[in-house]
């Protein structure tokens, strides 16, 4: 499977259900990341699993592959709402969804537990958990970037990168020290840095492993803070990035 088709992929479990149960269809496109990545973390070896490598290497093939809107865009979806208004709405959206991807996670774990030989798949699992709210996560870095006026400098490749390490360290992006992109990420530092903060993140999810439905409650909450927290901390920061007639925009 090429990178973009498992964007497409991402996309279905990433993307709210108009009609449907929610949590199911999530689990479906989810269970359908499996194989995929089953065939890929076989090719990557069991060291590179094991050690964070591979899913660091999907990361950064799928990070130029996410779709995001540009502040007048951003604007137009939100007719009448302020940015601070409008950056709230993309917090509360985002923390949403990421709840429903490990509540979805976690519901399907409640079914395999009743069908042991299943179990084998389950860290893939988690790394299809891990990819869909990255993906979530990286629009939402990028979103407030670009609302906020202070979008990512250079080519799609460029803003990527730089994304992608705004999202590892939590912190805005720094326009003035230019495009360095994805050839930044391929650093052994940033590869570190990168290789840790999912590393961290699986940790995290393995709360969606709980057995019966006590998996998607704690998958649900765990992936809320995390995305509510990243979301409202570069929020702040790129606030104080801004001139005063953006910061009026609170009041």
């Amino acid at each position: 499977m090429s990178s973009d088709e498992l964007a497409t992929l991402l996309e279905r479990a990433t993307t709210p259900a108009e009609t449907g149960e929610d949590r199911g269809r999530r689990a479906k496109a989810l269970a359908a990341l499996v194989p995929a990545l089953t065939r890929s973390a076989r090719t990557a070896g069991i060291g590179a699993v094991a050690g964070g490598r591979w899913l660091v290497d999907e990361i950064i093939e799928l990070a130029p592959r996410i779709a995001f809107r540009d502040g007048q865009t951003l604007r137009a979806h939100f007719p009448g709402l302020s940015d601070a208004q409008i950056a709230e709405a993309l917090i509360k959206h985002a923390s949403r969804t990421t709840a429903a991807l490990g509540a979805a996670a976690g519901g399907l774990a409640a079914v395999e537990f009743a069908a042991p030989p299943a179990l084998l798949a389950t860290p893939i699992q988690l790394a299809a958990e891990m990819l869909a709210v990255t993906a979530v996560e990286l629009k939402l870095v990028a979103e407030l970037h670009e609302l906020a006026g202070l979008p990512a400098p250079g080519g799609v490749r460029e803003r990527a990168g730089a994304y992608l390490m705004s999202w590892v360290r939590r912190r805005a992006v720094k326009p003035q020290l230019g495009a360095a992109g994805l050839t930044a990420v391929f650093g052994t530092a940033a590869k570190r840095e990168l290789r840790g903060q999912v590393l961290r993140r699986l940790g995290r999810s393995t709360t969606t492993l709980a057995p019966f439905l006590a998996g998607a409650v704690a998958g649900a909450e765990v992936n809320r803070r995390a995305t509510r927290g990243l979301g409202e901390t570069l929020a702040a920061e790129l606030r104080g990035m801004q001139p005063e007639q953006w910061f009026r925009q609170l009041s």
